[in-house]
């Protein structure tokens, strides 16, 4: 049995997943989002996201983390934020031992919808279909998050000494 905690980091918006994996089959055990105001101070919005993830693993004890690297874009400043704010993830988790993970967004979508390029609503529909969920998990930060968790999960496990 594996347990991974997938993480869609970002300051305003960090979604997370919790996905179990036992013979073949996988289940969610949460999911959910920390939403941040750009009114706070950049360092009250990362420990938001730091406690977030420390309560997550003292509550559930995952066997790992699992994110998705940061989408380099035209805007340096987003880029910037999304590295802080995985910064606080990757933290939160060897502050407790937990070893980290990270994918590209392609090989997360890959994984779940076997196309690299799949938009969020295809994203979306994938995870509740291979969660076995009632409807698709929202925000899409959320919805992303189990996305990495079930890359992670079903993971050969050399690719997941090749991703870290």
């Amino acid at each position: 049995m594996v347990k991974v905690l997938g993480i869609d980091p970002g300051t305003a918006a960090c979604g997370y997943g919790i996905v179990q994996e036992s013979g073949g089959r996988l289940r969610a055990t949460c999911h959910g989002w920390w939403r941040t105001s750009a009114r706070e101070r950049p360092e009250a919005r990362l420990l938001t996201i730091f406690t977030g993830v420390q309560e997550l693993i003292a509550q559930h004890a995952p066997d790992a983390v699992a994110l998705e690297e940061s989408y380099v874009g035209a805007d340096a400043r987003i880029a910037l934020s999304v590295g802080q704010a995985r910064g606080a993830v990757l933290v939160a988790a060897a502050s407790v031992g937990v070893a980290c993970t990270e994918y590209s967004p392609a090989t997360v979508k890959q994984a779940v919808c076997g196309y690299g390029r799949a938009d969020k609503e295809q994203v979306g529909r994938m995870v509740k279909a291979i969660l076995a969920l009632d409807e698709v998990p929202t925000p899409n930060h959320a919805a992303d998050a189990l996305a990495v968790a079930i890359c992670h999960a079903l993971a050969p496990p050399l690719m997941k000494l090749v991703a870290s």
